[in-house]
C-alpha cells in the first residue's frame, strides 16, 4: 500500500533566518515572498503590502544591513540572513529615536508607509549620520507617502540626526 502524502507540505523546506535577533526556524515554499512569511508565519505585521511590486516601500526591512522590500524577495534568498523589522527598532518597551522624531514631527499619519520611511531613514542614517535634504530625499526616494506630502517625514529624519549627534 503506496503512504499517503500530505498534500500541503509538498515543497516546503524548512529554513533559518534570525528576524529582530532571534534565530526562527520556518517552514516554507522556497518562493514564498519574505513579507508573507514575515506577517503570517511570524505575526510581524509591522512591515505592509502597497503595491506588492516593489515600488512603494511600504514592505521594506533591513536584511543583512541592507534596505530591500519584502515583497520582492524570495524567503529561500533570506536564508541565515539577519532581518530587522519595524518591530526590532523599540528595545525594553522605549522607542528608537527616529519612532519618536516620527511621533513628534508628525511624520506618521496613515501608517502604511511609516515603518518603511522609518526603515529607510535608518539605513540613510548609518551610512550619513548628518544628512543634507538632498541625502534625505534620495535615501528614501523608494519609499512613497499618499498623505503627508513628505515635509512632515524628512523633518523627522533631520530631528533623528540632530538627537544622534547630541547623544
Amino acid at each position: 500500500m503506496a503512504a499517503l502524502v500530505d498534500s500541503a507540505s509538498l515543497g516546503k523546506c524548512e529554513l533559518s533566518l534570525t528576524v529582530n535577533g532571534e534565530l526562527k526556524t520556518v517552514s516554507v515554499y522556497p518562493m514564498e515572498r519574505l513579507l508573507d512569511v514575515l506577517r503570517y508565519q511570524l505575526g510581524l505585521t509591522g512591515s505592509k503590502e502597497g503595491c506588492g511590486e516593489g515600488e512603494c516601500g511600504s514592505c521594506s526591512v533591513l536584511m543583512d544591513g541592507e534596505l530591500v522590500n519584502s515583497c520582492l524577495i524570495p524567503i529561500l534568498q533570506a536564508k541565515d540572513a539577519d532581518i530587522v523589522t519595524i518591530e526590532g527598532l523599540a528595545a525594553n518597551a522605549t522607542l528608537h529615536p527616529l519612532q519618536e522624531a516620527f511621533l513628534q514631527c508628525g511624520g506618521a499619519q496613515c501608517g502604511i508607509c511609516t515603518p518603511g520611511m522609518i526603515l529607510a531613514a535608518l539605513h540613510l542614517l548609518k551610512k550619513k549620520p548628518d544628512p543634507t535634504i538632498e541625502d534625505i530625499r534620495e535615501g528614501l526616494s523608494g519609499n512613497l507617502c499618499r498623505c503627508t506630502g513628505y515635509i512632515q517625514i524628512f523633518e523627522a529624519v533631520v530631528e533623528a540626526a540632530r538627537r544622534r549627534a547630541v547623544a
